[in-house]
């Protein structure tokens, strides 16, 4: 499929790469493309970034029929500008698309379109340390219709965002606050894939967190609210032991890019890693018993975020000394180090970005 490129006759600003939130600032173009079930997916195009025409009865404003990803560019010391394990995020993108019946993708075909697109706006990809830009991918249900059922008209955007770090305490350990109150997902709904309700369900919790003075929320299980599930931004890992611990992919969670990524550079340093069932009284237990060295969180946003305190009911655990522990600094390193190209991959993660 050809992608018809419109420039901007009016380019924005740069932004001062050393100033930059997360998520405030947009680049100069948007990709677009179109679905009906005459056509199939067609009229790619990348133009100007501009706001979307919607009917008031479009199906994605009722209904909530939307899946999204988010991935990062990064800028190299030598100026190239690449990608990491972009192909698992298209992959994740048509299993979120299964979950509420949108019809797939072509992975490959997003991928050269999202690939052109920072192309075209090559010069937003910031070059300041750990600053990246964020890249949004996303599909809504457009039927103008009041009924519930799967729309037959859809919408994929594309949008681009020069980001510096994700929370304010940047690298810095967070402090999480466990919910045994309410639920998130359960297995069997929309807990592992990446649509706008799973992330509504999370509001009221982390709301009720953060006005507690927490960073974050820890989500429980829906049936026994004993086992953990997530961070609502990210997957969350335990050392205990000398082992990694992190709950698995048992359809309640999402099957997060850099938790992988994580698992992947443990096992290759031989660090013991064990994906089962953790429920928050064995952490207490482990903290109190002296095992439990290190918590943090991993995701495609912040990278990994070391956990300093943990509260649970009428518990406040100090992790650690409430530092970043030794393995979240070299997880966070090592990861970081490929995706801005200061170390070599040796996993195939990287893709670079033909610049235009």
């Amino acid at each position: 499929m050809e992608i018809k490129l419109t420039k901007t006759s009016r380019p924005k600003e740069l932004p001062d790469d050393s100033k930059l939130g997360f998520g405030q600032l947009f680049t100069d173009h948007m990709f677009n493309m179109d679905f009906n079930p005459e056509q199939g997916w067609h009229n790619a195009r990348i133009e100007p970034y501009a706001p979307i025409m919607m009917n008031p009865a479009t199906a994605v404003l009722h209904y909530g029929q939307a899946i999204f990803e988010g991935l990062k560019a990064y800028r190299t010391s030598k100026g190239k500008i690449q990608l990491f394990r972009p192909d698992e995020n298209m992959a994740r993108l048509n299993r979120s698309a299964q979950a509420v019946c949108i019809p797939e993708i072509d992975e490959a075909f997003v991928l050269h379109a999202l690939k052109g697109l920072i192309s075209v706006d090559k010069k937003w990809v910031p070059r300041a340390p750990e600053t990246s830009l964020y890249v949004r991918p996303t599909v809504v249900a457009m039927d103008h219709y009041l009924g519930v059922r799967p729309s037959n008209t859809y919408r994929l955007f594309i949008i681009l965002s020069p980001v510096g770090a994700y929370y304010p305490e940047g690298f810095n350990p967070v402090t999480i606050w466990v919910t045994d109150k309410y639920v998130r997902a359960a297995r069997g709904g929309l807990g592992e894939a990446k649509t706008p309700a799973n992330y509504a369900a999370s509001l009221y919790g982390a709301e009720v967190a953060k006005k507690a003075g927490y960073t974050q929320v820890l989500w429980l299980d829906a049936v026994e609210h004993r086992y953990i599930e997530e961070v609502g931004t990210m997957n969350i890992l335990f050392v205990i032991n000398g082992a990694l611990v992190t709950p698995p992919l048992g359809g309640s969670i999402l099957a997060g890019i850099t938790r992988d990524s994580v698992l992947t550079l443990a096992r290759k340093w031989n660090i013991p890693v064990a994906e089962r069932p953790i429920t928050i009284e064995e952490v207490m237990a482990a903290h109190k018993d002296g095992f439990l060295q290190e918590i943090f969180g991993s995701g495609t946003a912040a990278v990994v975020s070391p956990v300093s305190h943990l509260a649970w009911r009428d518990q406040v655990l100090t992790v650690g000394d409430a530092g970043v522990g030794p393995l979240a600094q070299r997880f966070y390193g090592a990861i970081t180090d490929i995706q801005y190209g200061r170390a070599e991959d040796p996993f195939g993660w990287i893709v670079p970005v033909d610049e235009a």
